[in-house]
Order: structure tokens, then sequence, then C-alpha cells
């Protein structure tokens, strides 16, 4: 039973709305279905987890790193890259590796703060790992680092569905598993090439919002490696690398469409090495002496890695190697046009340069609008589509009709609209209710975002418009629902007049 304490960090109403209709089921329902309520309850009352996935070597963990603001995950593939690991708060630091009979061993960090390469026994014998870090971000949202996808051996693989409920083997008993194990939200990092199957790839995380499909309301994407791209490459670009790897991004949202909310450009390693400590005062001294060289030394050299490295220069050609690891060519670059800029800056303003070339504070953002604040509506949803799983599984009509009219109740309160409209954005999402692609598109518009100019698709322009154009799509909505739609259309444009409604009287100040 969730006590005071759990109920007080909840993410909101609607979540603590959730966690009482739990509450109250227990005892209307068997054994079984009402243990799978109080894992419920337990994970209600937890921080927002987030599932970082991808394929092997697109860079899942150097992102990992960059956003906790520790290097702390394994970038190199080895025995801990093949395993899920859950990045969550603790007021000790410690691993635990929790083996696939549930029990559990604490290891230590290693030297330098990271998980060590080796556990120690037969990975064979390992269910995940949990990682707690005395880190402010994992206070209120839990970070899954999984396996590559793709191209890992097929035990590898099977730990990840396991552990996110795409499986049916793991820790839990298999009801419960399929209902409430995983993630609420996802994260998923591709490359310059998005291949055919990383749809399927994306698909294996569906259970990450408790066997709904993965799509706009719980999942966006990261292109990672984007000074990787060659701008020539890319139409439009005018040779600047950055704005080729935005309109690539761009490219591959709608292709990654309806499945990600956006795909956002993103170096993970300039981002990892700038918030992590690992850019250093001697890193920037080594910068400078760069910075000094004639130019035409200096063009040569960045030319490429092996002339970076080998060519004959004051700065030691370990030093260069160093560089090399924590930037790349492109930070090099863009740290020697800082110096050129202001030659008196700071290893600090340096390092501050650097994490904005990184574009992660965009993903960061991003990660806010689509998953922190709107964390309440998106755990309340994940919340009672595990609750019906449970229901269902049971075998018992009675059982089942008793949750399915809780449920109801529960969503007939006009405070309930949020998850009727994720509801409906997951169908449409999902394919399961057909929409003409431009009302698709508005439904998800509306769905994927707590901003309210976001919603409208009207971001900046001034409150009368957004008021009167709130009340214009309401209105058309309304008469779609009435006349010109199927009914399973009708049911989600009933929804969605009422989000435009909604939306309306909060910019009059309404409600």
């Amino acid at each position: 039973m969730s006590t005071a304490t759990e109920q007080q960090h909840l993410a909101g109403p609607l979540s603590a709305a959730v966690a009482t209709l739990c509450q109250q089921l227990q005892p209307q329902v068997s054994e079984g279905t009402a243990a799978g309520f109080r894992e419920v309850l337990r994970r209600l009352s937890a921080p927002l987890q987030v599932a970082v996935a991808g394929r092997i070597k697109s860079g899942k963990s150097t992102l990992v790193n960059a956003l906790i603001g520790r290097r702390v995950a394994p970038t190199d593939v080895g025995e801990c890259t093949r395993l899920v690991t859950r990045f969550q708060y603790g007021t000790v630091d410690r691993v635990e590796v929790v083996r696939t009979d549930g029990r559990r061993q604490v290891l230590p960090f290693d030297s330098t703060g990271m998980i060590p390469a080796s556990l120690g026994m037969d990975i064979g014998e390992v269910s995940h790992l949990e990682a707690y870090l005395t880190n402010a971000v994992l206070r209120d949202l839990t970070v899954i680092d999984t396996p590559g996808l793709g191209s890992l051996d097929s035990a590898s693989v099977a730990r990840t569905e396991a552990l996110l409920g795409a499986a049916d083997t793991g820790g839990l008993d298999p009801v419960s598993r399929s209902a409430v194990a995983g993630a609420e939200a996802v994260l998923y990092v591709v490359t310059q090439g998005v291949r055919a199957d990383d749809q399927q790839a994306l698909a294996v995380f569906t259970a990450a919002t408790g066997r709904r499909e993965a799509g706009p309301v719980n999942a966006i994407a990261v292109l990672n490696k984007a000074d990787t791209i060659a701008p020539e490459s890319v139409a439009g670009a005018d040779g600047d690398v950055w704005r080729a790897a935005t309109l690539l991004a761009a490219k591959q949202a709608d292709s990654l469409k309806p499945r990600v909310a956006d795909v956002l450009p993103v170096i993970g390693l300039l981002a990892e090495s700038a918030e992590t400590g690992g850019f250093t005062s001697a890193d920037a001294d080594a910068l400078r002496q760069l910075a000094a060289l004639d130019e035409a030394t200096r063009d040569t050299m960045l030319m490429g890695a092996d002339l970076f490295t080998t060519w004959d220069c004051a700065v030691p050609a370990g030093t260069r190697e160093r560089l090399l690891e924590r930037l790349d060519l492109y930070g090099i670059r863009r740290a020697l046009t800082a110096l050129d800029a202001e030659p008196a800056i700071t290893a600090g303003a340096l390092r501050r340069v650097l994490l904005d070339s990184s574009g992660l504070a965009a993903v960061r953002g991003r990660l806010d609008a689509v998953f922190r604040a709107r964390a309440d509506g998106i755990k309340a949803a994940a919340a009672l589509a595990s609750i019906t799983a449970l229901a269902h599984a049971s075998g018992d009509a009675g059982e089942r009709q008793r949750v399915h009219d809780a449920i109801e109740v529960l969503l007939a309160r006009p405070e309930a609209h949020q998850l009727r409209l994720l509801e409906a954005l997951t169908l449409v999402a999902g394919g399961s209710v057909a929409m003409p692609q431009d009302l698709a598109e508005e439904v998800l518009r509306v769905g994927s975002s707590a901003d309210l100019g976001e919603q409208l698709g009207l971001r900046g322009r001034p409150a009368h418009e957004l008021t009167a154009y709130a009340l214009e799509r309401a209105g058309w909505w309304r008469s779609f629902a009435s006349f010109g739609a199927t009914p399973a259309q009708s049911r989600v444009a009933h929804v969605v007049h009422r989000a435009y409604f909604l939306i309306w009287q909060q910019l009059r100040g309404g409600g």
C-alpha cells in the first residue's frame, strides 16, 4: 500500500488519482492481481524512468554520462555494455549486481568512478545492474542504459527485452512483468543512417509505456555524432556542419514519426567531456599552444586525425591524442575559433563554449518539455495501462469488469482529460484509429507538448491569436465528430475538441 511518504513523491494529481484507484481496487481483486497493483503503486511513486536505446556503437552510454553529468557508464564495448544498467538516486554511491535468481551483490565503483569493467561473475547469471548515485539529476529521473540493438549477442538482447517488459523471461512473475516492467519514456539514439529496421528496434521498447506503442507522447530521438556529418552531403547546409546535422535530423524526424516526437542533433562525446570534468585546465592550456601555431600548420593538422596526432609541433603527441579522444576534430576546431576570438578566455568559459557546441542544452530542454513537464500524465497513463493488463490477465471476467468500471469513473473527471488525450494520441500514433495525415499530425501536436503555443502550432504568437485559434479548432473538431467522422474517429475527435476547449479556457484565464 502506498504510504503518505510515497504520496509526496507522486508526479502530480493524475498519478495520485491512479494511486488511490489502485488502493481502492486491491481488496476487490485476486491476490495475484493485487500484487501487480502494489508494483504499480511503487512505480507511481518512483521517478520517471527514461530508457536510452539504439544500435550498438551509436554512443548511447556517452550520452547517458553527459545527461547525468558524470562519467560512470562504460563506453568501450565490454562485459558491462552487454547489460541493462539503471542509474538512480541513492544516498551512497554503489553498484548492485542483480542476478537472475533475484540475489544482489554490492560492488564499489572503480578507481575512476566508473562501473567496474569486470563483475567477477558469470554474466549469464546477471539480470541487470543498478547504479545508485548521489546526483541531483537523478532525484526525479531514472536513466536506463541499454545494450545496443541490432548486432549484439542474443543473450544481451533477451536481457534488455526482459527487463523492459518486451519478452517473457526475467525476474517478475509473467503477469506482473508484462504489465509493469520497463520505462515510461524512451530516448532513442540514431546516427547518420536511419535503417529500415530502426522502427522495429524502437518497437522493442513498446513495454516502456505499459504495453502501449511508444510514440510522440513518450519518445524522442537524438542524432548523435552530429560532427561526423559531411555538410556537402546535405542540401542547403552551405558547408556548415551543424546546419547539416539540423537538416538531417529534421528528415529523420519525418521518417521516424509518428514513433518519436522529435529528432535533435547532438555531439555526445563533446557533451560528455564538457559536462563530466573530462575537459581540464591542462587541456585548455594545450589548446592555447595550438592556437598560437601559424595558420598553415594549424590548417594542415586539422585536415585529419592522423595528421593532428603525428604532425611535428611543440604540443606533445600524447597531449594531442588526449584532446582528440575528448573533443574530436570538431571540438578542437570550435575551441581554437573561440581562442582566436578571445585569447584570454578562461578554461571554464572555454568549457562552456564546447558544451554549447554539443547540442546537449537543446536535448535537455526537449527532455524537460516532452518528459519532465508531462511526467504526471505519462506515469498515470502507463499505470492505467498496467492496471488494465493485470485485470485482463487474471482471467476473471468479474474482476476485469470491476477494474474497467473504476477506470471509466476516473476518466470521466474533468481533471483526467489529459489521460483521455494521451490515449487518443496513442491510438492515432499506433495506427489503431486511421486519420487523414493532416488531422493525425494535429492530434499528435496537441497531445505531444505541455506548451500551449506548441500545442496550437503557433509558438511565439500573441495570446489573442492563440485564444481565437483554440476556439476555432474546438468548433471544427466538434463538427467533425458529429458529421464527418467514423465511430472510432469520432471518439478521438471529441477528445481533441475538449482539449482545444480547455486550452481556450486556460488562455482566457477561466481555469
